[in-house]
C-alpha cells in the first residue's frame, strides 16, 4: 500500500512541468514589485480582485475565488506563492525582479508550474496577464 502511494505521489509530481518566463519591463524596480507583492497592486492585472488575510491571498476570477498562501517574500525582489489546494508541495507560482547592473534594464522572471500538455497554454496565460501589466505600467 505505501508503495502504491509513493508511486501516485512520483506520477503527480512528474505530470507537472517547470516553466520560467521572463519579460523585460521598462520600469523601476519598485514600482513593479508594489504590483507584485500586495493586493492592489496585483488586483489591477493578475485577478479581477485581490483579497488578504494574513499570508492566505484569494485571487478571484469571474466570482470564483481560489487562494494561495504566500510562502517567500524578499522585499524589492522576489514574491511566491503556493495553491493552498494543490497536493503537490513543490509546485508554486514566484515572481522575481532582476535589474541588468551593466544596462539597467529590468526583467520580470515567472516561475510556475504546468500539466502536462498544458504548457503553452499556461505560456500563453501568463503572456497576457504580464501584457495587461505593463500597460498598466505604462511600458
Amino acid at each position: 500500500m505505501i508503495i502504491y502511494i509513493l508511486q501516485q505521489i512520483e506520477l503527480k509530481m512528474a505530470s507537472k512541468s517547470k516553466l520560467q518566463l521572463e519579460y523585460t519591463i521598462n520600469c523601476s524596480t519598485s514600482v513593479l514589485y508594489s504590483r507584485l507583492s500586495n493586493a492592489s497592486g496585483l488586483g489591477e492585472w493578475f485577478a479581477d480582485d485581490v483579497n488578504v488575510k494574513g499570508k492566505l491571498y484569494t485571487f478571484v476570477w469571474e466570482g470564483v475565488g481560489q487562494v494561495a498562501e504566500m510562502v517567500l517574500k524578499r522585499d524589492g525582489k522576489q514574491v511566491r506563492f503556493h495553491w493552498v489546494d494543490d497536493d503537490d508541495d513543490e509546485a508554486y507560482f514566484e515572481f522575481n525582479i532582476a535589474k541588468d547592473e551593466l544596462t539597467g534594464d529590468v526583467s520580470l522572471v515567472i516561475t510556475d508550474f504546468a500539466e502536462e500538455g498544458e504548457e503553452d497554454e499556461a505560456t500563453e496565460l501568463w503572456n497576457t496577464q504580464v501584457a495587461d501589466l505593463k500597460r498598466i505600467l505604462g511600458c
